[in-house]
């Protein structure tokens, strides 16, 4: 069984713009101690990406890294062993929230929903979030996504049934956001150029952007974070003491105002600086071989 949330970690009143960054490791390391909501989980090691088949004992050694620190993990795929995830993490008391992952591959779009309604069928989803950004990416048509999300329903017995995209697609398409049980709402104010100092600021007008398109849904943030490396976006720079202090803010925020968070992510992953460029690497709190970045022991 997980230790994730047997004991809680007060934020109240720290102000991080004041802590060395030997404090700031500290704090990070014991908001992880103590356990978060949520962490966007791919078991990938170096070298590895999507296309590369993964098997069970991979998933308990990367799980078992981060297994005391969250309450939930989030997967983004139903097929290439990542439909092995949530019931291993079942196995340590972890709650999975089961991404599908569609794109323009229709064939494939088929059996990602059908595993997905095996691991429903073996008590193992916490909530399904079926598709990821499909609309951002320009994938599929909105009706291609809502027979999806219609179809997932169908078999979900009674578990929310949510659609992951930027906060900002909540309101552009309403007809997705009315057919979602639960808003999975990905908030990087790092992606819109806003300066580290204001980041919280901007992470709090995301989240209330999708909770007014929500209509009063419950909102979940399914992706949000910093790098601590790479090239900057606009007036948003990598760096180890940004990316700590985002962190810990970010929970602070999370402990204030009851938001639940999946935080982006368990750990650092190669294969994203292709479409990301150089700062891909760099979202982890565990570097690539599964080593904290923030904490200290």
């Amino acid at each position: 069984m997980s230790n994730a949330y047997q004991r809680r970690l007060s934020l109240t009143g720290v102000n991080t713009d004041e802590l060395t960054e030997q404090e700031l490791r500290a704090l990070a390391g014991g908001v992880l101690q103590a356990g978060i909501h949520g962490l966007c989980f791919s078991p990938y090691v170096d070298g590895q990406g999507p296309g590369t088949q993964i098997d069970t004992t991979q998933i308990r050694e990367r799980l078992a890294i981060v297994q005391d620190s969250t309450r939930w993990v989030r997967t983004f795929s139903c097929t290439e062993g990542n439909e092995l995830i949530p019931g291993i993490a079942a196995e340590v008391g972890i709650k999975s929230m089961v991404g599908v992952w569609l794109d323009d591959d229709l064939d494939n779009n088929e059996i990602e929903l059908a595993n997905a309604a095996e691991i429903v069928k073996a008590g193992n989803a916490g909530i399904l979030a079926v598709g990821n950004e499909v609309l951002l990416r320009g994938d599929l048509s909105e009706q291609q996504l809502l027979d999806y999300i219609e179809r997932a329903k169908a078999f979900a017995g009674g578990i929310p049934v949510g659609y992951v995209d930027a906060y900002f697609e909540f309101g552009a398409h309403p007809a997705i956001t009315d057919a979602c049980d639960v808003i999975l709402a990905n908030c990087y104010p790092f992606w819109e150029g806003c300066p580290a100092q204001f980041s919280i600021l901007y992470l709090k007008d995301m989240y209330r952007s999708a909770q007014r398109a929500a209509n009063g849904k419950p909102v979940i943030v399914s992706e949000t974070g910093w790098p601590n490396l790479g090239s900057a976006t606009d007036g948003a720079v990598p760096g180890l003491e940004s990316a700590i202090k985002y962190f810990v803010d970010t929970y602070r925020w999370a402990e204030e105002d009851d938001v639940e968070i999946f935080y982006f992510s368990a750990f650092d992953e190669a294969w994203k600086v292709g479409a990301e460029g150089d700062v891909g690497a760099y979202w982890g709190l565990w570097d690539k071989d599964g080593q904290p970045k923030y904490g200290v022991d």
